[in-house]
């Protein structure tokens, strides 16, 4: 392999991010329990989520207002001001999240930087993002932070002509097969898929990946071995 530049995903590669959602959203699924099951709850914020994909991106303000919208629908816009305000609590207690690095990420960042270029790829909100990796103590690590709107092959494309290489030289790692790996290798690039326990429903993908340029690891330092061999 050719590589010269390695990319890694932010949220739930580098540091913890989905548990977070997930902690915000079963409390918002209890207060709205009155009127629907919990579950059912979870079901209409998806789709809500899904909708408004589009309009507001990925991260912590779509989210927010996504469950604003559900909450009104889903009471028939009876809902007291009382919800709204929880729900806008939600949110910011979400941006206000601690960084907690993953094990293994930052000695294996260390180590590879001495033989790579490194880049962090990641979608989401630009303040938020940009929050995390400076409270992260991990951006000097890298030569460039893109933050995405999304991440399609056109996506990982102007990223590799912005570092001026080949899609054969860029390796890419992250927790997502759907939108860490399927586009990269898609364009002739390398990607690493290093699994966490919880995924987000979008991300999620119901077939099995073969391909020469992927592989898939249990833990993030288990990548050098591939690196520095």
């Amino acid at each position: 392999m050719a590589i010269k530049v390695v990319a890694f995903d932010a949220d739930d590669t580098l540091w913890i991010n989905e548990p977070y959602f997930q902690e915000i959203e079963k409390k918002f699924c209890e207060l709205l329990e009155d009127y629907i099951p919990h579950h059912t709850v979870s079901q209409e914020l998806f789709k809500t989520e899904m909708q408004n994909l589009a309009l507001y991106g990925y991260g912590v303000k779509g989210f927010m207002l996504s469950m604003i919208e559900t909450a009104l629908r889903i009471s028939n816009k009876t809902i007291s001001i009382d919800i709204v305000e929880k729900a806008i609590a939600y949110g910011k207690d979400l941006l206000e999240k601690p960084i907690e690095l993953l094990d293994g990420v930052e000695e294996t960042i260390k180590a590879l930087k001495k033989d790579y270029r490194l880049v962090v790829a990641t979608k989401g909100d630009l303040l938020d993002q940009e929050r995390k990796l400076k409270k992260s103590g991990l951006s000097h690590y890298f030569h460039h932070i893109e933050i995405m709107s999304d991440k399609q092959e056109a996506d990982y494309h102007k990223l590799i002509k912005h570092l001026d290489i080949k899609p054969e030289e860029m390796l890419m790692i992250g927790n997502s097969l759907k939108s860490d790996v399927l586009p990269v290798i898609s364009i002739g690039g390398h990607a690493i898929h290093v699994p966490y326990h919880t995924t987000w429903a979008h991300e999620k993908i119901d077939h099995n990946i073969e391909h020469q340029n992927f592989k898939q690891v249990s833990s993030i330092n288990e990548v050098l071995p591939f690196l520095l061999s």
